[in-house]
């Protein structure tokens, strides 16, 4: 897989995943319904970690454009690679 298929899948996983999360507290008929912030923090954070868990063998996983430029803006990651990402 190539570092921008990881980094769309990733970050497709994330959003997918995040707001899921959010439709289930949300949305009323749903077991999550009203179940509070926890719910809606954990999932988050779940989210997270299955983005980066698929991203980070192949492309590092930045899941997001700020971190691509802030890697780039300290030196550690290459312009030439920043638009790609």
């Amino acid at each position: 897989m190539s570092p921008f298929a990881a980094e769309l899948v990733g970050t497709a996983l994330l959003m997918l995943t995040g707001t899921a999360t959010n439709a289930n507290v949300v949305l009323a008929d749903t077991k999550g319904h009203n179940s509070g912030w926890l719910v809606i923090g954990t999932g988050w954070a779940l989210a997270v970690y299955v983005g980066v868990v698929v991203a980070s063998p192949t492309s590092g996983a930045h899941l997001n454009p700020a971190v691509t430029l802030g890697l780039a803006l300290a030196g550690q990651f290459a312009w030439a690679q920043v638009l790609p990402y």
